[in-house]
């Protein structure tokens, strides 16, 4: 009871580590794991006794006999079918070229380059070689998100490495579970027409069942068979149930079908699929956190010495500074992408948890199966994972800022309300060289701005952390514009410190209009609400810009256009530099020769 209780205590403790000093997780865990594993049971105890002891030994330990294996395949289970259920088809079509070379001709390059590169460094057979370079083609979200957090870079770049990682996860797990399929089959006596038969058996039965039960689930969430408060319980039962069956019908069949149910259920029009994507993301924490410990906890001493040569060392530099390069500038070729901008994306390719968990999975069936040098598979994957992790945790942002694609200054705009006057606003802005971001609720806003040509995101602030969207690290502006005061007021207060480094603004209520009401909060304007931002632009849909020549003149005219009951003023234009009011009278600028830039009725000055 005290190991299991201690486990989830660590791994969650790790969780939070990650968190709070913005780190991939996988680096906490495995520490740890290796901590009160092998570390403890060479260096911290007397009779040579790890804290944790994964396996049943007799007198200690969570999993008899084959319990560990079993618990290990049904977790990996999940967390594949979490991450099948992320891969959209639209998503894929609409990444751009370079992104979708990265997944397929990247991963192939890395594939073969790497397969390669294990064979003749290591002397492995070569189905081992190419196992271990399926399991090191995935990067993942979860490993490259923290690291570029807090990385202001250049958007296309920071575009790249995000898709990348999202679409490469269940791809590349997908590709990992055929390589090991195939080498079970063929056993130990090479790849017969048994064995191939075998194989073609396993991927019938693993798209069968995960593409049948996909469609029968969703069938079952559209038609409201399922209670709503059963509905998460009811999903994870299935995915177990499609493991265990698919499975029973082709040994090692079970995990290419979640992969593929997940696939088909993230593609399929249900209901309730965002909700359910939210439970499935908690659970894959939890036992990603319980996982990783134990699993780390499981590595003996031995394992890890046989890591102790040049070898290692030789595999580790190729994989980093040779094969990684090779694949960012054969799918980039052509591309808009600069040098400086291949150079980064080529230095940052950590490794992820998806990787880690099935090269410990497979390794130790293939150690049970008595296949020659099937013990280097986890303790190889391991060492990519900590090194790529460790590495470009350390180093991203020095590299980042020496090859040039670290952003100096965040002048992008995050205007949260994508309204119909906000649109405008932001068709305006952006035909001056500023980059704008509109968020909404309102699925008919965001495609109308999206037709517009506006970058736009649908979600809820109150449901979304916007601190992991790395897209958004150049915004410097934060523009509260919605109908909403508790929306405006909640992003104000919650989202300034993160996207208002140059500044954050919102609407003021009616209530604080009528009242004057004071508080410390800037205004976007502090005479006009929403309902007055509306019913201007709804009245007259230009914006006009009026010449300023003295500060007497600042004064007059700013006075003028807040006089009119149907005009509102909106920036002050300084050269080819657009200010909010607030931020250019803040600034110490001279009031002389600009221009204020103001929406809705045309004034006679």
């Amino acid at each position: 009871m005290l190991e299991l209780a201690g486990i989830i205590i660590l791994g969650i403790l790790a969780q939070w580590v990650a968190w709070k000093f913005k780190i991939p997780a996988i680096l906490p865990l495995i520490l740890i794991g290796l901590l009160v594993g092998p570390i403890a049971a060479t260096y911290l105890t007397d009779d040579g006794s790890k804290w944790i002891e994964p396996i049943w030994n007799g007198k200690k330990g969570l999993f008899p006999g084959e319990g560990l294996y079993y618990f290990v395949s049904l977790a990996i289970s999940i967390i594949l079918f979490e991450g099948g259920l992320t891969l959209k088809r639209d998503e894929i079509k609409n990444v751009g070229p370079v992104i979708t070379k990265l997944i397929t001709l990247g991963s192939t390059v890395t594939f073969f380059a790497a397969g390669l590169a294990s064979h003749f460094i290591f002397n492995l057979s070569w189905e081992l070689s190419f196992l271990f370079s399926a399991l090191i083609i995935v990067t993942g979200p979860t490993v490259i998100t923290p690291i570029l957090r807090n990385i202001p870079l250049k958007r296309d770049v920071s575009t790249v490495l995000k898709w990348e990682g999202i679409l490469i996860d269940p791809i590349g797990a997908l590709v990992a579970v055929l390589v090991f399929e195939f080498i079970s089959v063929g056993g130990g006596g090479g790849f017969t027409k048994t064995a191939l038969m075998e194989f073609g058996k396993i991927i019938l039965f693993g798209t069968t069942f995960g593409f049948t039960f996909a469609h029968a689930l969703a069938y079952l969430i559209n038609k409201k068979m399922i209670p709503h408060y059963l509905l998460n319980v009811v999903s994870l039962s299935v995915v177990l149930l499609v493991f265990v069956e698919s499975e029973i019908f082709a040994h090692e069949s079970g995990l290419l079908a979640v992969v593929v149910m997940g696939m088909v259920l993230g593609n399929s029009k249900i209901n309730n699929l965002k909700e359910l994507l939210y439970f499935k993301e908690s659970l894959s924490v939890l036992l990603i956190s319980i996982l990783f410990i134990l699993l780390s906890a499981n590595i003996n001493m031995s394992d890890l010495q046989l890591l102790f040569t040049w070898k290692t060392a030789a595999l580790f530099a190729l994989v980093v500074f040779v094969i990684r390069p090779l694949a960012v500038f054969l799918s980039a070729y052509k591309s808009n992408l600069k040098l400086n901008e291949k150079l980064f994306i080529s230095w940052v390719g950590p490794r992820g948890i998806v990787a880690a968990g099935i090269a410990s999975l497979f390794g130790s069936k293939l150690i049970r199966q008595g296949v020659e040098g099937a013990e280097y598979i986890t303790p190889l994957v391991f060492m990519i994972v900590l090194g790529t992790v460790l590495l470009n945790a350390t180093t991203a942002r020095l590299f980042a800022k020496l090859v040039k694609v670290f952003l100096q200054t965040s002048n992008s705009i995050l205007i949260v309300g994508a309204s119909s006057a906000s649109r405008f606003i932001a068709s305006y802005l952006q035909e001056h060289g500023k980059r704008v971001v509109l968020i909404d609720t309102n699925k008919n806003y965001i495609e109308k701005a999206i037709e517009s040509n506006l970058e736009a995101i649908n979600l809820d602030v109150y449901e979304n952390d916007l601190s992991d969207n790395i897209e958004l690290n150049d915004v410097g502006y934060l523009l509260a514009m919605t109908g909403s005061e508790s929306v405006n007021k909640h992003v104000y207060n919650n989202l300034s410190s993160t996207f208002g480094e140059h500044g954050s603004y919102r609407l003021p209520s009616s209530q604080e209009l009528t009242e004057n009401v004071e508080n410390d909060e800037v205004f976007l304007t502090p005479k006009d609400d929403y309902i007055n931002l509306s019913e201007a632009y709804r009245d007259n849909p230009e914006i006009y810009e009026v010449e300023v020549t003295s500060e007497k003149d600042y004064e007059d005219k700013l006075t003028k256009i807040f006089s009119e009951i149907k005009s509102i003023p909106l920036f002050v234009k300084n050269g080819v530099d657009i200010y909010l009011i607030p931020e250019f009278e803040s600034s110490g600028k001279p009031k002389e020769n600009c221009k204020f830039v103001y929406l809705g009725k045309e004034i006679k000055f």
